[in-house]
C-alpha cells in the first residue's frame, strides 16, 4: 500500500504541474493525497488543519521577508541602473565590453536583491536591447541576461540560502558565507565565455561606442542634478559642450556613484553586522531592509513626497505577493514532507542506494545529477523544499558536510532556472525583452556547459565552498 501511495502522489504532483496548478496547491494536494491513501481521513485531516502553523510559526523564517523587502526597495532605489552604468564604463575597453558589463551588473545587484528573477527582469530591460543594437545577436545577449540573472540565487542575500539553512538546520551565517567564492567563481566564468564570445561578434569601436550609450542617461541625470543644487540654468547643458580634454574626466566625474556606494554599505551592513557579532542573521535582514529604505529616499527626495511614498507602496505590495507565494509553498511541501515521512521515503532511498556498494562521492554525484531534469519540469522553489528533506539525511548517512551539500543543490537548482522546459529565468527574460523563448533557449547551452563545469569543480574541491564557512562561528546563524 505505501508504494501505491508514493506512486499515485507523484502522479497527481506532476499532473497537476503539467496542467499549470500552482506550486503550492499541486504540493500540497500530492501531500494530502498520499496521506489519505496511507493513514486515513482523521490523520490527513489533522496534517492540513495544523500544517499552516506548524510549517511557518518560526522565527527564524522572518529573515525571507525581510531580504525580499530590501531587494524591492534597492530596485526601486536604481541601484541597478547605476551599477550598470559603472560597470559599462569600467568593461570598455574589454572585448565583449557590454557583456562584461552585464555580468558586473547582474553579480553587484545580486549582491543586494537576493532575488534572481529580479535580477534577471530587472537587468533584461538595462542590457538586452542595448546588446541587441550594438551587435549582439538575441539569443546570445538575452541568455547571458538570463544565465547571470542566477547569481541572484547564489551571491549572498539569497532567499534560496537561508530557506535551505533552514529546512537542514545549517547555520544561516555559514550558508551565507559559503555561497560568495562560488558566486565569484560562476561570474568569472561568465565573464571569459562574454569575452571570447563577443570579440568575435562585436567590433571594438561598435562596442566603445555602445558603452558611452548606455552611460549616457545615468551621466545627463547626475549632471543636471548637480547643476540644480548650483542654481544654474538647465538648458544651459545642452549648449555648453565639455572643454577640450575634459571630456572623458567629466564622464567619469558624473558617473552615478552613489549607486555603487549604497550596494557596498548594504552588503557591509548585512554580512559585516552578522559576521562580526553585532547583529543575528535576522536583525542584519532588518537592518539591510531599514537601510535600503532610506536609500530608496535619498533617491527619490527631489521627486517628492508622491514619488517616495508610490515606491514604498510598490515595494511593500511586490514584498507581500513575493512572501505570500514563498509561505504558501513552505507549506504545500511541509504536507508533502510530511507523507514522505510516514512513507518512510528517505529510509528506503538510503537503504537503495547503501545497497548498491558505489563509493559514496559517485553515489552523491548520481543522486545530484537528478536535480537537473527535475529542474526542467518543476519550479525552483519547488526543488529545493521536495528535495532537501530526501537529500541531506542521505549526505549525512554518507558524511558529507551539510553546508557543501547546500551549495550543489542550489547551483544545480541555478541551472534549473534556464533549463528547458520551465527554466523560469528563460521566460522572464523573454517577457521583459520581447526575444522569443526558443532564442533565448537557443544562447543558453554554452553557458549550461560552463555551470556544469563550475558544478564539477565545486563538487571536487569541496574547500573552495568551505573555506570562508570554516572562518565563521557556527552561532552567526
Amino acid at each position: 500500500m505505501t508504494t501505491i501511495a508514493v506512486i499515485v502522489a507523484l502522479a497527481l504532483l506532476l499532473v497537476l504541474l503539467a496542467i499549470r496548478t500552482p506550486v503550492a496547491i499541486a504540493l500540497g494536494v500530492a501531500g494530502a493525497a498520499g496521506l489519505l491513501l496511507l493513514k486515513g481521513f482523521g490523520y490527513t485531516g489533522s496534517v492540513i488543519g495544523s500544517s499552516p502553523f506548524t510549517n511557518t510559526a518560526s522565527f527564524s523564517l522572518t529573515i525571507i521577508p525581510l531580504f525580499i523587502l530590501m531587494g524591492m526597495f534597492a530596485v526601486r532605489a536604481n541601484m541597478a541602473e547605476h551599477v550598470f552604468a559603472i560597470a559599462s564604463r569600467a568593461a570598455r575597453r574589454a572585448p565583449g565590453g557590454l557583456g562584461v558589463a552585464t555580468v558586473m551588473a547582474c553579480a553587484g545587484f545580486s549582491a543586494v536583491s537576493g532575488s534572481s528573477i529580479g535580477t534577471a527582469a530587472t537587468m533584461s530591460k538595462l542590457a538586452v536591447g542595448e546588446m541587441r543594437r550594438h551587435g549582439y545577436p538575441a539569443h546570445l545577449a538575452s541568455a547571458l541576461v538570463a544565465v547571470a540573472g542566477t547569481l541572484g540565487v547564489m551571491i549572498p542575500p539569497s532567499t534560496f540560502l537561508v530557506l535551505y539553512a533552514i529546512l537542514a538546520q545549517e547555520s544561516v551565517g555559514q550558508m551565507l558565507a559559503a555561497g560568495i567564492i562560488p558566486g565569484i567563481i560562476s561570474a568569472l566564468a561568465y565573464t571569459v565565455y562574454i569575452m571570447i564570445a563577443g570579440s568575435r561578434i562585436t567590433p571594438q569601436a561598435m562596442a566603445e561606442e555602445s558603452l558611452a550609450g548606455v552611460a549616457g542617461k545615468a551621466h545627463q541625470d547626475a549632471v543636471e542634478a548637480r547643476t540644480i543644487r548650483e542654481g544654474r540654468d538647465v538648458t544651459a547643458l545642452k549648449t555648453a559642450p565639455p572643454a577640450a580634454g575634459e571630456a572623458q574626466q567629466q564622464s567619469w566625474r558624473s558617473m552615478p556613484w552613489r549607486g555603487l556606494v549604497r550596494v557596498v554599505i548594504l552588503f557591509a551592513v548585512v554580512l559585516g553586522g552578522m559576521y562580526s557579532g553585532l547583529f543575528t542573521s535576522t536583525e542584519s535582514a532588518a537592518i539591510g531592509a531599514l537601510a535600503a529604505f532610506v536609500m530608496l529616499v535619498l533617491e527619490n527626495r527631489r521627486k517628492g513626497l508622491r514619488s517616495i511614498f508610490a515606491s514604498f507602496r510598490g515595494a511593500l505590495q511586490d514584498t507581500g505577493s513575493t512572501t505570500a507565494m514563498v509561505f504558501m509553498i513552505i507549506i504545500g511541501s511541509g504536507i508533502l514532507s510530511t507523507f514522505f515521512v510516514a512513507a518512510r521515503v528517505p529510509d528506503a532511498i538510503t537503504s537503495a542506494v547503501a545497497g548498491l556498494n558505489m563509493p559514496p562521492m559517485l553515489t552523491m554525484a548520481l543522486l545530484l545529477l537528478c536535480l537537473i531534469p527535475l529542474g526542467m519540469v518543476l519550479e525552483s522553489l519547488s526543488i529545493l523544499v521536495i528535495t532537501v528533506p530526501i537529500l541531506y539525511p542521505i549526505a549525512m548517512e554518507l558524511g558529507f558536510d551539510g553546508i557543501w551539500l547546500g551549495i550543489l543543490i542550489v547551483k544545480l537548482i541555478e541551472i534549473g532556472m534556464v533549463t528547458p522546459p520551465v527554466g523560469i529565468n528563460v521566460f522572464v527574460v523573454a517577457g521583459t525583452s520581447g526575444v522569443p523563448t526558443e532564442q533565448v533557449f537557443r544562447g543558453i547551452l554554452p553557458l549550461f556547459l560552463i555551470d556544469l563545469g563550475t558544478v564539477v569543480l565545486l563538487f571536487l574541491v569541496p574547500a573552495i565552498t568551505l573555506f570562508l564557512p570554516s572562518l565563521v562561528a557556527v552561532g552567526a546563524g
